[in-house]
């Protein structure tokens, strides 16, 4: 742990500071806190300061793409709201007539520069459901290629709390999934992790980060700010999904953002995880909706976590929820301590005659379509 003026970086640190400020590919997400002026109203010279940052990196070659929250602030003065309503639909109310003031103001922004804007607006099951995950990353990757810097928000205007993300910082992590980021930074309004209360005077900066599980005894508060969903949990959540997938993290003060982007020892740097999966392990390790859920027994718990085995239907010893052959479900143990997420490969009609049965007895008494996995180790992640 270091403190914010005069710390010395780990050698490791400086080199994966480095790494990210030389990124070909990053998802930057700004929170409401750092948008709004003190009376909730979207403050444009703040937005303005942050677009001139991005715009030079993008200029300068790499691909950006800002996960933005704001609208619902953005949309409180034109309806004359004092404050952020109570009421959900005065929320969405005001998402929608901000969300248009907000696009509005990154697009004169990003003009000064020579730069074209997108709106992308998603909500979760854009993310959840495995075709929409296509059509979006698609969608990404397409905008990117053209040099156009993709806007991401949450569809706070038509969403309801079970399709909601939840906050902007894991839509901001799962949108670096969809594009393969080659980092996130993740913009507040403190300057990093502390290892206590940062209004503690003895309270020290954490400039890294190489295991989560370093940080384990930290304490962190689970409010945003007034003119936010978030906090430091949200954002922990956030780092936790993009590092285990192999994107390295940065959390910094949006006014840090040009040091935070230039390998400057500021705000806290979470190393990514050795492995980088797939796009697909991506989606059904963090974004996939579990349909269902198979218990194993011992030995087959043993065999899927610690030899990759696929899951066979002789090692099942319960099913539950209703799905189809290629929905996700969970696998867990005989106490319930999810293992894994797979793609079953029957639906929750056909695999209770399954369970139990060894693959030749399937064979002979079902047909040969019934003598494979009933979740294939290529369509596995393990959890646990």
């Amino acid at each position: 742990m270091s403190s914010t003026g005069n710390s010395v970086a780990r050698p490791d640190a400086i080199h994966g500071r480095q790494g990210l400020a030389h990124a070909k590919r990053l998802v930057v997400k700004v929170g409401s806190s750092s948008l709004t002026r003190s009376d909730g109203h979207l403050d444009t010279v703040a937005l303005n300061k942050l677009v001139e940052t991005l715009a030079a990196k993008a200029v300068a070659g790499a691909q950006i793409v800002l996960v933005t929250s704001g609208a619902v602030a953005a949309g409180l003065k034109p309806l004359g709201f004092a404050a952020r309503p109570a009421d959900l639909a005065s929320v969405q109310a005001a998402a929608s007539v901000g969300q248009s003031h907000l696009i509005a103001e990154y697009d004169r922004a990003f003009a000064k520069h020579g730069l074209i804007v997108a709106q992308v607006l998603l909500t979760a099951s854009d993310t959840v459901r495995r075709k929409r995950y296509e059509n979006s990353r698609r969608t990404l990757d397409r905008l990117l290629q053209l040099g156009v810097i993709p806007i991401v928000n949450e569809n706070d205007a038509v969403t309801v709390a079970e399709l909601k993300f939840g906050d902007n910082d894991r839509l901001a992590a799962l949108t670096a999934l969809l594009v393969r980021a080659d980092g996130l930074v993740l913009l507040t309004d403190v300057p990093g992790l502390y290892n206590k209360s940062p209004k503690l005077p003895d309270a020290k900066r954490i400039s890294y980060v190489g295991e989560l599980s370093e940080i384990a005894d930290v304490s962190v508060s689970s409010h945003g700010s007034s003119v936010g969903t978030g906090g430091m949990v949200t954002k922990l959540d956030a780092v936790q999904i993009a590092t285990t997938s192999g994107i390295p993290c940065i959390l910094a003060a949006t006014n840090q953002i040009v040091e935070a982007l230039n390998g400057g020892d500021v705000g806290t740097y979470f190393a990514a995880g050795h492995r980088r999966a797939s796009g697909r392990m991506h989606w059904l390790a963090h974004a996939a909706v579990v349909r269902g859920r198979m218990t194993l027994d011992d030995g087959a718990a043993a065999a899927v976590r610690n030899t990759g085995a696929s899951l066979l239907a002789v090692g099942v010893v319960k099913v539950t929820g209703d799905f189809e052959a290629g929905d996700p479900v969970e696998l867990v143990g005989r106490t319930g301590q999810v293992i894994a997420r797979g793609l079953a490969a029957f639906n929750s009609i056909e695999l209770p005659q399954l369970l139990g049965r060894n693959s030749r007895w399937l064979a002979e008494a079902l047909g040969e379509r019934f003598d494979r996995p009933v979740v294939h180790r290529d369509d596995l992640v393990l959890l646990d």
